[in-house]
């Protein structure tokens, strides 16, 4: 064909609008692309007339690469500053709708909401059991009788008071390891301890069983699968917003989870079993039960409520999983800005040997009279917020307004509680750590005040508040009265954050421990 021919053939009338089609689906395409939140939000564009900022992100993937980072909610704060979207700010992953609020009120308007009963279930999440325990369970009437039985009997005041001893000893044994490093000549990773503590503390509430130190046996086993999933949760799953390439299981997560709840079914399945034999041979009196380990609860409600042996493993494995990271990860980082900031360890130091001595132990009922022992882990919280994205986010189970904004069906709803605890409009010196701001002014932690919510609000909010806090004062009130910590010798606190379920320092601290009494 001649070069004259050609072009009269594009000339011709099929090819122009053929050529104008393609034309106009590129261009569509990228209008979808460009679209403020990205392409999930491309089609509820028109549902109103009070359009939410957000950033358009990469095509197909959004804010994808965002999240694949350590600090995700650092970066969706500055976008929310930067498009003026503090109070409400879309986004996208793959196909899945976001909206972020780094907006006290607007957050409370979300978490209160009961369009937002839900939590989004990830796939990992789904297959570890979870969405039959209270953190991913369904809006419902399971959910509900979930959350009673947490607050009439797992987690009543009662029930935290009862635990105090298992509380103290396993302080004391952790004091002991500690001390025993130290004499080796070894410098602490006070991770390890308190991670071992507090899968100890937990074990002892949920199941009455207590182990060493030593990295042997059942103790050593049940350490493993905790740590196996919460890596598995902390992993930004590709099959959970991209519908099409599910069934691939590219990053294995699938197949990991299968096999760990296989061994997590084995493991509490049985621990359950022992339960049920000792009390067909010591019988159903209650002095037998010491305190009534979480376990024994669950049997004895067994006969009304009727949950089944896979919903109690799920209940109890949730406990086990959620109760063991999140008290050791704020206890490092407490314990990292005692160290950098010696003046204030000098005054917590001072407050406890005024209220409770140098020798008598600490008790719960000392934790009252040591308000700057309170205020330092308020201030790390704030500084340091577990759970910067609180988590877990929210789902809208239906379509919903928050403020002027529409909001569909199916979008999941995060609040950047770091954001938040950051704001220069709503905290002096937000940088700074100054325990003493919560000297002059009280403000609750439980989820009432929206300005520092680290455990959440609203119906989602976490039912252990009270018992990791009341594990938290009293460690560290423990932490306190025996060491004297200092900085190591051969490396600097890094306060460098990583985020991974929680958020932890990315670097884990490594420091020395002085007894303090000799």
């Amino acid at each position: 064909m001649s070069l004259e021919h050609g072009f009269l053939l594009l000339r011709s009338p099929l090819l122009s609008l053929e050529a104008f089609l393609w034309v106009l689906h590129l261009v569509g395409t990228i209008a979808l692309w460009l679209s403020p939140g990205g392409i999930a939000w491309a089609r509820f564009r028109s549902k109103t007339s009070f359009s939410i900022p957000g950033p358009v992100g990469l095509p197909l993937l959004g804010l994808l690469t965002v999240f694949n980072g350590s600090t995700p909610h650092r970066v969706l704060a500055k976008l929310a500053k930067t498009l003026n979207a503090v109070k409400l700010m879309v986004f996208s992953v793959g196909f899945t709708r976001f909206i972020i609020s780094s907006d006290p009120e607007t957050a409370r308007d979300i978490l209160h909401n009961s369009a937002f009963a839900d939590r989004p279930v990830k796939e990992s999440a789904y297959e570890l059991l979870f969405h039959r325990a209270m953190g991913f369970a369904p809006f419902g009437d399971y959910w509900r009788n979930l959350r009673r039985i947490s607050a009439t009997h797992l987690f009543s005041p009662k029930r935290i008071a009862g635990f105090e001893g298992y509380r103290r000893e396993i302080g004391i044994k952790m004091m002991d390891e500690i001390n025993g490093i130290m004499k080796a000549g070894d410098e602490v990773q006070i991770k390890k301890v308190l991670h071992f503590g507090s899968l100890n503390n937990v074990m002892a509430t949920v199941f009455g069983k207590k182990y060493d130190f030593e990295k042997v046996g059942e103790g050593y086993e049940l350490e493993e699968l905790v740590s196996e999933g919460y890596e598995l949760l902390g992993i930004f799953n590709w099959s959970d917003h991209f519908p099409l390439i599910c069934w691939l299981d590219l990053q294995g997560v699938r197949k990991r989870c299968r096999n760990l709840v296989s061994r997590v079914n084995v493991f509490v399945g049985k621990i359950i079993e022992e339960h049920r034999l000792k009390r067909l041979i010591e019988g159903l009196n209650d002095d037998n039960c010491n305190v009534g380990e979480f376990v024994d609860v669950l049997l004895d409600l067994e006969k009304h409520e009727k949950l089944a042996d896979s919903d109690m493993i799920a209940v109890l494995w949730e406990m086990i999983f959620r109760g063991t990271d999140t008290v050791a990860i704020l206890l490092e980082w407490i314990l990292a800005r005692m160290v950098l900031h010696p003046e204030v360890q000098a005054k917590a130091q001072a407050e406890i040997d005024s209220v409770v001595g140098k020798s008598k132990h600490v008790s719960d009922s000392d934790i009252h009279n040591l308000p700057y022992l309170q205020a330092i882990v308020k201030e790390t919280l704030r500084v340091h917020p577990p759970g910067p994205l609180l988590s877990w986010a929210r789902l809208a189970i239906h379509d919903v307004h928050v403020g002027d904004y529409f909001v569909p069906a199916g979008t999941t709803a995060m609040v950047n509680m770091w954001a938040i605890t950051h704001d220069e409009k709503l905290w002096e010196e937000p940088e700074r750590f100054k325990p003493e701001r919560f000297m002059e002014e009280d403000i609750s932690i439980l989820g009432c005040d929206l300005r520092l919510a680290p455990f959440g609000s609203g119906r989602r909010v976490c039912p252990g508040r009270a018992m990791g806090l009341a594990t938290v004062h009293l460690w560290l009130a423990q932490l306190l009265q025996r060491f004297k910590w200092i900085p190591s010798e051969n490396r600097n606190v890094d306060l460098t954050e990583h985020l991974k379920l929680s958020l932890e320092m990315k670097n884990p601290l490594v420091c020395r421990a002085i007894p303090r009494v000799p």
